[in-house]
């Protein structure tokens, strides 16, 4: 029997069509998508069985995953608030960390 559940992709960070957008704006090439990836709870199924989005996951431990993933993503680009000369504001940063936090308790 084929598992019914949607899972997030092992790298759920890099996953979907925001960062499909910034290697393509990056490289000017988009990438394949894969046939079958590996998840946050370690199976592989096919790449239409994933998604980046919270409402659609409905595998327990992917959705585990994704929220200490992007948890820690959140802390990695608050971080980046103390590197001297960055071409960021700490207003932009701060929205982005927002939204970072705010995506992680979506999938908790």
């Amino acid at each position: 029997m084929a598992d019914p559940h949607i899972h997030v992709e092992r790298q759920v960070v890099q996953a979907g069509a925001d960062y499909r957008n910034l290697i393509a704006a990056t490289l000017g090439a988009v990438p394949d998508e894969p046939a079958e990836v590996t998840t946050g709870c370690g199976t592989r199924v096919p790449y239409a069985m994933t998604s980046p989005h919270p409402e659609r996951v409905t595998c327990l431990p992917c959705r585990e995953h994704a929220q200490r993933e992007y948890r820690q993503f959140a802390d990695n680009v608050a971080n980046l608030g103390r590197t001297p000369g960055l071409a960021v504001s700490a207003e932009d940063l701060t929205k982005a960390v927002r939204r970072l936090r705010d995506l992680a308790e979506r999938f908790g």
